[in-house]
């Protein structure tokens, strides 16, 4: 039976120059594959990742985390891995989070398993922030079905059977919804767990704000009118 070392880590970054090498670092300690997909960025991002050993995948221009997560995800099918986590470059996650994923899903009993913050910890979260995800979760029940307590949340480790049936078509923010759509319509087995998600200054600069969140749902209601 394989260990927690055959996931494969995949971490989409946009000018995340500040985070990304404690980021790697921190994975990589754990004996994780971390493949950072460099979406256009115009820093350090790349060279960075790749000092502190990823394997750096490098868009010319930026995509959205929607487009890193497909190339990266591909990357890693292509690379036979056999278990595939996505993980944000700011920083918000906790790499010995991963574990507690993976105890999860190699239980057998489920095709993807995703981190809560609602479960687990949101330290730092302001009021504001904990009202749009808490309204996200709300409409992502009434749509998808799906029995969530954290819709938008960026931690997830799945099999590469699971991963290799996603289809993504969205390449902006609103790929969070689509991934939770489609393990409805695929009917795959999923579970929550707790995380803790960690809202630092710098984090929540990168964040996105309640207007951009609005056109995430506008983005994603136009693709759902385009199937």
């Amino acid at each position: 039976m394989q260990n927690v070392s055959a996931v494969w880590v995949v971490v989409p970054a946009y000018n995340e120059e500040q985070t990304i090498g404690r980021v790697v670092s921190e994975l990589r300690s754990d004996g994780h594959t971390v493949v950072v997909v460099d979406d256009g960025s115009r820093d350090k991002t790349a060279e960075i990742a790749r000092q502190s050993g990823a394997i750096v995948l490098r868009h010319a221009l930026n995509l959205g985390q929607g487009g890193a997560l497909q190339t990266g995800i591909a990357f890693c099918l292509k690379a036979n891995a056999r278990y595939i986590c996505t993980f944000d470059a700011d920083g918000q996650h906790r790499a010995e989070d991963v574990r507690i994923l993976w105890e999860r899903l190699v239980s057998g009993q489920y095709d993807i398993v995703l981190g809560s913050r609602f479960l687990g910890q949101a330290q730092g979260i302001s009021q504001s922030r904990r009202l749009l995800l808490k309204t996200a979760v709300f409409f992502t029940r009434l749509h998808s079905r799906l029995r969530l307590t954290d819709t938008h949340n960026g931690l997830r480790l799945m099999t590469a059977q699971s991963a290799a049936r996603l289809t993504l078509k969205q390449l902006g923010m609103a790929h969070a919804s689509e991934i939770l759509d489609q393990i409805s319509v695929l009917n795959l087995k999923y579970s929550e767990v707790p995380v803790t998600v960690l809202y630092t200054d710098y984090s929540k600069s990168k964040g996105q704000s309640a207007l951009a969140s609005i056109g995430i749902l506008i983005e994603l209601t136009i693709g759902r009118m385009l199937k």
